[in-house]
């Protein structure tokens, strides 16, 4: 299958691949709802070794850089009561956990989610986190600018392999909020 973006070999759909996700990804993808047909979500097989964004890029094509989404899981705090969400912003820019995540999640201090807290929560790999197949009842804030691209790589669960994506179809996830001024330079 033609790859929308990036220098990868091929492409698999990723229903058709359920077996290299693991389980929550697999799940939502199996699951899938919304108007962009999980068929268009594709999965390409990378090196665990070369999952960190810059090192990514020189392996699989610089148009990544400005293609990419990171994924990060946050942690509200507000009167001894944590909240657990997900921004997913593009890897050019940073979320702006202390303003408007802190705000939108109603709490007096917010920060990056521990590595085990992330993992243990999510079910997945730490350097993969992705926002398909986070936790139900978690809040996904999205940036407009992640929304905008005809195809966005983000994590697929694990740090070996991707995910390519359509960006209007993280404005469908569950519980998604697109937020503007969410990515900041």
């Amino acid at each position: 299958m033609r790859v929308p973006i990036g220098n990868f070999d091929s492409a698999t759909p990723a229903p058709d691949c359920l077996d290299a996700l693991i389980a929550p990804v697999a799940d939502a993808v199996r699951h899938w709802q919304g108007g962009v047909p999980a068929e268009r979500i594709l999965y390409v097989d990378t090196e665990p070794e070369w999952a960190d964004t810059a090192v990514f890029v020189e392996h699989y094509g610089s148009d990544l850089v400005e293609r990419s989404a990171n994924c990060v899981v946050v942690a509200g705090k507000r009167g001894g009561e944590t909240t657990l969400a997900a921004c997913l912003v593009l890897s050019t820019t940073r979320a702006d956990v202390n303003g408007l995540v802190r705000r939108q999640l109603g709490a007096r201090k917010a920060s990056f989610a521990s590595m085990d807290t992330a993992t243990g929560e999510t079910g997945m790999e730490y350097g993969g986190i992705t926002p398909v197949g986070l936790p139900s009842g978690w809040p996904l804030f999205v940036d407009p600018a992640v929304v905008d691209l005809p195809y966005v790589l983000v994590g697929s669960g694990r740090r070996r392999g991707k995910l390519l994506v359509p960006g209007k179809a993280f404005a469908e996830l569950p519980g998604a909020v697109v937020l503007e001024g969410l990515g900041l330079a």
